[in-house]
């Protein structure tokens, strides 16, 4: 997606974390920008993260949300579109 990247993975072979919660992690690498630019990137995943993942996230899943350079450019519905289009392509693939 144009807005972000996204690894998912199930945590069925895990027995010890077995729970039925989500867990998602945020990253941004120096090629979004500097300190600044990295940090409104990740804020940005993680409001996008709240709103989608409670309804659309699997249970028992790890989600990774990578930051792009565009992520802080891009205007903040189409960045939570980019998202709800690469949990449904993830879905998909399943």
């Amino acid at each position: 997606m144009p807005g972000l990247v996204l690894q998912a993975r199930p945590r069925a072979d895990e027995p010890s974390l077995l729970s039925d919660e989500i867990r998602v992690g945020f990253t941004a690498s120096k090629k979004v920008g500097g300190a600044v630019a990295r940090n409104r990137a990740k804020r940005r995943l993680r409001a996008a993260a709240d709103e989608l993942l409670k309804t659309q996230g699997k249970a028992s899943h790890d989600y990774v949300l990578i930051a792009r350079a565009e992520t802080v450019r891009r205007p903040y519905a189409l960045l939570k579109d980019d998202l709800q289009r690469a949990l449904k392509r993830i879905g998909d693939r399943r």
